[in-house]
């Protein structure tokens, strides 16, 4: 069971790849608290340009249950963002489940917590991302891919299909199903169902 999401955002974050999970994850029967985490307390922007308010800072801790990380522009300063990626290890090593959607990975890369593991990201940015973790497996074409602990997903709306497939993990099948109705949203069930790898010359 999930009690605790944290979802760590940062400037230029991708909206849909962070609120689109959490609406998945809000729809629980027994809800998380979720909880927006960032290096500061100050309101942070988003790559569309809304704000998000912040719940927690990284000086507040670093477990949660689920850690969600979103990707979006911002992610390419943030690989040589020392504070945060020093605190996604330490969040990661202390979260029972980690998530990252889009180009989320390679930050998540850039801590060496993938490293030996299977994941996929983006699949337009996919050679940048790939190079923020050379030692990782990384797959070409995957909508998520599930490695222990840890869950990876495409671009910006395989999120939710990735939130969905955690949830079916932690809760089950028929909470997950309930879920994708409730929404009206076309779960993509199949984690290898991937056409924007052949989109971009990936397969």
């Amino acid at each position: 069971m999930a009690k605790t999401i944290g979802a760590v955002i940062f400037p230029g974050f991708e909206l849909l790849d962070l609120f689109g999970p959490l609406e998945m994850f809000g729809m629980l029967e027994d809800a998380p608290g979720i909880r927006m985490v960032a290096a500061t307390a100050e309101p942070v922007t988003s790559r569309q340009g809304p704000a998000s308010v912040v719940d927690a800072t990284f000086a507040d801790g670093a477990a949660f249950d689920l850690l969600l990380v979103p990707g979006g522009p911002g992610t390419r300063p943030g690989v040589e963002d020392a504070t945060l990626i020093g605190w996604l290890g330490e969040a990661s090593d202390a979260s029972s489940l980690v998530t990252t959607v889009c180009t989320g990975s390679a930050l998540l890369a850039r801590t060496g917590r993938l490293d030996g593991k299977a994941a996929t990201s983006n699949k337009a940015a996919f050679a940048w991302v790939t190079e923020q973790g050379p030692l990782v497996h990384w797959k070409p074409e995957a909508r998520w891919v599930e490695d222990g602990k840890f869950l990876t997903s495409s671009g910006v709306s395989a999120g939710m299909d990735m939130a969905l497939a955690a949830i079916q993990r932690l809760y089950g099948a028929a909470e997950a199903e309930r879920i994708a109705t409730r929404t009206e949203y076309d779960w993509k069930r199949d984690p290898s169902w991937d056409p924007f790898a052949r989109v971009h010359g990936l397969v």
